[in-house]
């Protein structure tokens, strides 16, 4: 079992790298929620570190308090902890967060865990040019049916999706990985959708390409 360990009343939780988005969520206590919404998307817990988060309203980075990672050159790095206090030193997790791969590969993630969160996940049929603008975290057309998935505190999750009236419930498990073959990014003419991104112009799309690195990141990527 990927669950190194777990506290509820410190609200952590440690896991591999490779440890499945949904794996997570049946392993926590009825109440304490992750910082991802319930989906499965390509490269665990691991890959959603490395790529900075997905579609959450609040700072990822915040939420990932510590993690060990192999670096570039092979060297086993431990950063943070489950406390602030347990840092010392550079505190390299906040620049492995949203790194793409450039610092290395995440081994083991201690995460915060939030209490009282909610998610709602319904479809109807419909299509996207049809969907009135909604605040629903992610939204995505599979053949005539219209999906709009929400996570966060409940008044906001309820509001997100009336924008979809009579849409019925969905309680299966939602798995995103046949969307993402080449990972996830953003880009044009994707399949999922969050309305922040699409006010961008962008959407969520397969291919999850390191982006260029600044010349100082460069530098601490080397120096690991």
């Amino acid at each position: 079992m990927p669950i190194l360990e777990l506290s509820p009343s410190d609200q952590t939780l440690t896991v591999t790298g490779d440890t499945a988005l949904l794996e997570v969520y049946a392993a926590l206590p009825a109440g304490l929620y992750p910082p991802f919404p319930p989906v499965e998307l390509p490269g665990g817990v691991g890959g959603l570190v490395s790529r900075g988060g997905f579609g959450q309203n609040f700072f990822f980075a915040a939420e990932v308090l510590g993690l060990t990672f192999i670096s570039p050159s092979g060297q086993r790095i431990v950063a943070g902890g489950r406390t602030v206090k347990n840092v010392q030193g550079y505190d390299l997790t906040r620049p492995f967060v949203g790194s793409f791969g450039a610092l290395g590969t995440a081994e083991t993630v201690t995460l915060r865990l939030r209490p009282g969160l909610s998610m709602r996940h319904v479809s109807a049929p419909g299509t996207l040019d049809t969907l009135p603008e909604s605040a629903a975290r992610f939204v995505w057309q599979h053949g005539p049916t219209l999906h709009l998935l929400h996570f966060g505190p409940a008044r906001t999750v309820d509001l997100a999706v009336s924008a979809l009236p009579g849409a019925a419930e969905v309680t299966a498990p939602t798995d995103l990985n046949t969307f993402f073959p080449d990972g996830i990014g953003l880009g044009l003419g994707g399949p999922l959708h969050d309305f922040r991104t699409k006010r961008l112009g962008q959407s969520w799309v397969s291919g999850g390409e390191m982006p260029s690195v600044p010349a100082l990141f460069a530098r601490l990527a080397a120096s690991l």
